[in-house]
């Protein structure tokens, strides 16, 4: 009996529960899975994208009921990166080009697994327009073009400088995964239809029960740093093999 459907399942559940419970959506881990098993390009940007709707919006439904959204820190973002989503849902890249610069936005998402932001005493800093319009905007136009929703660039942004606190940043960070990966799954739509496997219909239910484990336990300070680690020497094979195949 082959075993290889059923592991990738459980790889597909891990992600989800993961990344959900840090805000995240989880697509590059997605994309790093359907790799390995030698799903097209084409096809792999859009179940990403319905994955990460899912996975996203439970997230987001669990920080905000923490109490930890600010309406304010998503705005500036989300007014550029929602346009910029859809332009790059409708564009493409050879798929050579695509599997290396995902491999790098992988090795991101590593970094921002397994690396531990300190929380400091401090007030946020203001968020200037220009900035939150630039980056928005920026991280929009990638989300699109490659299948994921930004959160593992914007929330390591939003923390770097300070603009917000670590449960804050993942309840915007879930929000702006959520309308990105909508908006940029509508521009693949308009581009070229849509098409979802049975296997890949399965896929995307797994990861939804993902979801909803990592939002619940993420919004109640569970601990998962056993399973980032984890999870971090996964996709580090996947990236590898993305950047060097």
């Amino acid at each position: 009996m082959d075993y290889t459907p059923i592991l990738l399942l459980f790889l597909l559940v891990l992600v989800a529960f993961v990344y959900s419970a840090v805000g995240h959506g989880g697509a590059s881990g997605y994309l790093a899975i359907m790799a390995i098993a030698g799903v097209a390009p084409a096809m792999m940007k859009q179940s990403a994208l319905v994955m990460n709707l899912a996975v996203s919006l439970f997230s987001f439904i669990g920080f905000y009921r923490a109490g930890v959204f600010r309406l304010k820190l998503f705005l500036p973002f989300v007014i550029a990166s929602i346009p910029m989503a859809f332009l790059g849902g409708t564009m493409s890249l050879p798929d050579a080009i695509y599997k290396k610069i995902l491999g790098i936005c992988i090795f991101i998402s590593i970094i921002r697994l397994v690396y531990q932001f300190e929380e400091k005493n401090e007030p946020n800093r203001e968020i200037p327009l220009w900035a939150g319009l630039f980056s928005g905007g920026s991280i929009g136009l990638l989300s699109g073009l490659l299948g994921i929703g930004g959160g593992i660039i914007l929330s390591p942004l939003m923390l770097l400088m300070r603009w917000s606190k670590l449960k804050e940043t993942a309840a915007v960070s879930a929000l702006f995964i959520f309308v990105n990966s909508l908006s940029g799954l509508y521009g693949q739509i308009q581009k070229g239809g849509f098409n979802l496997t049975p296997d890949l219909q399965i896929a995307v239910i797994a990861t939804i029960i993902g979801g909803l484990l990592g939002s619940y336990f993420g919004s109640q300070k569970f601990n998962s740093k056993t399973l980032k680690y984890l999870l971090a020497v996964g996709l580090t094979i996947a990236g590898l093999k993305l950047l060097f195949t």
